[in-house]
């Protein structure tokens, strides 16, 4: 592990002077590399597809507090961290589909529009330049098994991975895509790998610097990752997904054949530009892309203490069993 940093002052007084625009000059390790350790948030109103009534990719800022402030869940977060009327009495889970049964202060979802190289961004896709996942026919009808596979409760083990405390929605990735909450990375950066922890199941996904996939046989629930630099740039290569991927019910999909590349820079002391690729025929009708930002965090990752033997899957199960006893009764 690389065991001092610096910053060099002269090329960045260089970049200052010798162009009308400034370059930035990231801290670096004695290797030269930028250090893109630290503890990072992807939290955003901005999701990674456009809303349907927006049509374009930048907005102005105008636009971008018009977003927010039409944003249904950042509204919610408003609302519920107001005091309770002392009329309104105790919760007693019959409005839980009017969403008091999972109050906001379990929730983080950010509540701006994500800013991406000085842009407000209304999608982290930009290409297709609609802002929409390119979807096959085969990769709907791909989509549509797998929810009707997790409207199956036979038994735990048919259950979306994110129920069994096993995997996230979204926040392990590749790409990682900011969610309802526990939107929170810590990066660890030695010279012969990379590591990346998400808030979310705790689950650390590692980056071999200059390393090789292993054969196609051999898969993984989050794909086999890869890494190298090109320049000041961290290429993160994924590939050998495990079938399982889909259960974990990720904003996209993919499958054995999925290739996805990811690219990190730092683009300043409080940002990370995440730019990735996803490449699957199997699913997509053309290789899709995407630009993301990590905003820096100063406070440490605590524990995300979900485990499979909580209370949500017996209750799960057991509601189940009861509504297969109910229907059964009837004449």
């Amino acid at each position: 592990m690389p065991i001092s940093l610096y910053r060099s002052g002269m090329m960045a007084v260089c970049a200052f002077v010798c162009s009308s625009s400034f370059a930035y000059e990231p801290l670096r390790w004695t290797d030269g590399k930028p250090v893109l350790q630290g503890f990072w948030t992807n939290s955003s109103i901005t999701d990674l597809e456009r809303p349907d009534h927006i049509h374009k990719l930048v907005l102005s800022e105008q636009e971008a507090q018009a977003m927010a402030a039409a944003d249904p869940l950042a509204n919610r977060v408003i609302e519920d961290a107001k005091p309770t009327a002392p009329d309104a009495g105790l919760l007693d889970g019959s409005d839980l589909l009017a969403g008091r049964g999972y109050n906001t202060f379990w929730i983080d979802p950010g509540m701006q529009v994500g800013k991406v190289k000085g842009e407000y961004r209304s999608s982290w896709i930009v290409e297709p330049s609609d802002g929409k996942i390119p979807w096959s026919r085969n990769g709907r009808d791909y989509v549509r098994r797998a929810a009707e596979r997790r409207d199956n409760f036979d038994g735990p083990e048919v259950r979306p991975l994110g129920e069994r405390c096993l995997a996230t929605t979204g926040r392990t990735g590749p790409p990682m895509i900011n969610g309802l909450y526990n939107n929170h990375y810590q990066i660890v950066q030695t010279p012969d790998h990379v590591l990346i922890l998400s808030e979310m199941v705790q689950h650390a996904r590692v980056v071999t610097m200059n390393g090789k996939h292993p054969p196609k046989e051999m898969t993984f629930m989050f794909g086999h990752s890869i890494g190298w630099w090109e320049g000041d740039t961290l290429v993160v290569e994924t590939t050998n997904f495990h079938p399982m991927h889909e259960l974990y019910a990720h904003p996209l999909f993919h499958t054995e054949t999925s290739v996805v590349t990811e690219r990190f820079t730092r683009y300043a002391d409080d940002q990370l530009l995440c730019e990735f690729t996803i490449e699957d025929p199997a699913l997509y009708t053309q290789v899709w892309r995407g630009e993301s930002r990590f905003n820096a965090f100063d406070e440490p990752i605590f524990e995300y203490a979900c485990h499979e033997g909580n209370l949500s899957m017996p209750g799960i199960l057991s509601g189940a069993r009861r509504q297969e006893r109910s229907s059964q009764s009837r004449p």
